[in-house]
């Protein structure tokens, strides 16, 4: 009788091993369905940066106003009929006067056509 249980037992172990341990085991499953929530997450995180890029590509190819308002903030261009002033901070002695790194050029201010 004994032999018997341990047979059983035995068998039993050796059907449960796949269910545990083999190829589509439920830790293989846990691990596949956590790294398909992280897979998940970036995609989300990516399609939120590329709607982003998208929308500033329409308005770039559609409107006037994006483009003049990178030329101003990244290029420092001015308009034709505009007078470019650059304004600078008092500052104490110990300290330099520097301009900031976003004006342009005084001496020759680019213009938008």
């Amino acid at each position: 009788m004994k032999a018997l249980t341990l047979i059983f037992v035995i068998l039993i172990a050796l059907l449960q091993y796949p269910l545990w341990l083999g190829k589509g085991s439920w830790l293989k499953v846990w691990d596949l369905n956590r790294q398909i929530s992280e897979q998940q997450k970036l995609n989300a995180d990516l399609k939120a940066r590329n709607d982003a890029v998208d929308a500033e590509v329409r308005d770039l190819k559609q409107g006037l106003a994006a483009i003049e308002e990178r030329a101003r903030s990244e290029l420092g261009m001015i308009r034709q009929d505009e007078v470019f002033y650059q304004v600078f901070e008092r500052v104490s002695p110990d300290e330099s006067a520097t301009p900031s790194p976003t004006t342009a050029d005084p001496a020759r201010p680019a213009t938008l056509e």
